[in-house]
């Protein structure tokens, strides 16, 4: 049955303007046939209360855009550069394998005024704002593209109580299951719909942006982003006397990397505009600027950014639990860490916010994974908590060549013949993600055996990844 809201009662919840009652009117007649009055009521309030977390509403922007104007402008702080002989100190690993870009950008994130120390991981290259690779201790000042765009991006690791043999004796159950339970992309999501605790998590009723988002999330729970996003199955070669006390030896394992999809783009792009708008920085520095963790606006991306990090991690739960559930494999041990996010940690004997964007944390005895390629290994790591790299170490080989660069170099026929030679199935990928396309992870790992101690070498054997 169509609702409708008379003007009357659009007049006693606050809507005094013809302009307004008009635009109201329009959206409910075109939107809102099936809502009820109690839930357009309630919508229409928080217009009202908090009309600058919905002008941007695809539905009901028009609207809270009638009520933002009458709103004070938030007001912007200005703020120079250090010169670089005061910039923060920075300890960079493997420098000889480090681009420039990724150098120069983390040289401007040093002379931020927040910014009190910082590390550069062996696998860095140039990215936006904070270098992927970079590290950076912040004075209670939050930056959002120093977390970067896929908030609590990550990796999860399952080791099952099956010998290596499992992947080759099976090849066509672990592909189908694969195909089955896992989705890559920007839009779409698994047939089945998921189930997760994260979904009851009372931060997505916190803000009208979490709210507004909270749908999209329940649809793509359980799946994965496009680019160098993974699933694997292969085999793990753990140590001798590892920290999983589990015994050493050969075994099968699923290894994924993955995000917070379209919840963690979506909140990392608004804060980014916020932080723009209230920081300026000069040209160099601006897509650096913070948020003051001390105001409401630094609290909100905080808690978002923690939501993203719980769902990113939901994703990964799922995807492992619905695999392991389609192939009856019996989990021994699971690993998992983000490698895009912030925390709050002590150094140097006080509190700061420590921005790792592409780095893994490694504090003393912390389980970490470091994948290589579609082709190389990965490594189970455990940190030495070295407080230098300000607890991180890599998290991954790092890029050698752009995506665009890469295209130009590999051909489909030169992917196919590398992932023969090392007897590995791709489902989907593209050249873009060509081992050639990256560093030697084991030289990478060499920059670092300050930073980690390695407990186990894991080989990708089947390959799930974005377009098939």
């Amino acid at each position: 049955m169509k609702t409708v809201i008379q003007l009357k009662e659009l007049s006693k919840l606050g809507y005094t303007t013809d302009i307004s009652r008009s635009i109201a009117v329009n959206i409910i007649s075109r939107h809102c046939k099936h809502e009820s009055r109690h839930a357009l009521a309630e919508i229409l309030k928080n217009i009202l209360l908090e009309p600058s977390q919905w002008k941007t509403h695809e539905v009901w922007g028009k609207l809270a855009q009638q009520f933002c104007d009458e709103e004070e402008q938030p007001q912007a702080d200005f703020y120079s550069l250090k010169d670089e002989t005061n910039a923060a100190p920075c300890k960079t690993y493997g420098s000889k394998n480090i681009d420039n870009a990724a150098k120069q950008q983390m040289r401007v994130a040093l002379q931020l005024p927040v910014a009190t120390k910082g590390a550069l991981m062996p696998d860095a290259h140039g990215g936006y704002g904070l270098p992927i690779g970079g590290v950076l201790a912040t004075d209670n000042a939050v930056i959002p593209y120093a977390v970067g765009v896929d908030i609590g991006c990550r990796m999860a690791l399952t080791i099952f109580n099956e010998n290596e043999k499992y992947v080759q004796r099976y090849t066509h159950q672990v592909k189908e299951a694969i195909r089955q339970w896992t989705h890559f992309g920007t839009e779409g999501a698994l047939e089945v719909r998921q189930e997760h605790e994260v979904m009851d998590n009372p931060s997505f009723e916190a803000t009208s942006l979490l709210k507004e988002l909270k749908g999209k999330a329940f649809r793509q729970l359980g799946s994965s982003g496009s680019g160098n996003h993974f699933v694997e199955f292969g085999t793990i070669e753990v140590v001798e006397n590892n920290s999983l006390q589990i015994p050493a030896g050969r075994y099968t394992a699923l290894l994924s990397h993955s995000g917070s999809r379209g919840l963690g783009a979506a909140i990392a792009m608004h804060y980014s505009k916020i932080a723009r708008d209230v920081c300026k920085l000069p040209r160099e520095a601006q897509q650096l600027a913070w948020l003051d963790m001390a105001k409401e606006e630094g609290q909100e991306y905080w808690l978002s950014m923690n939501l993203a990090g719980e769902y990113a991690q939901a994703c990964h739960e799922r995807i492992h639990a619905n695999l392991t559930k389609a192939l009856g494999l019996q989990p021994l041990v699971g690993i998992s860490n983000h490698h895009n996010f912030a925390w709050k940690d002590m150094i140097e004997g006080r509190e700061m916010i420590i921005h790792r964007k592409g780095a893994t944390p490694a504090h003393a005895g912390e389980m970490g994974i470091i994948p290589g390629s579609m082709t190389t290994p990965g490594y189970l790591v455990c940190g030495k908590g070295n407080a230098e790299s300000l607890y991180s170490a890599s998290h991954g080989a790092g890029r050698e060549m752009s995506r665009k660069k890469a295209k130009e170099t590999f051909t489909n026929s030169a992917l196919r013949k590398m992932l023969s030679q090392a007897g590995v199935t791709l489902i989907g990928g593209s050249v873009e993600e060509a081992p050639g396309a990256y560093k030697n992870i084991d030289t990478i790992m060499q920059a670092q055996t300050s930073l980690v101690d390695i407990q186990g070498k894991f080989m990708p054997g089947i390959v799930r990844m974005d377009r098939d």
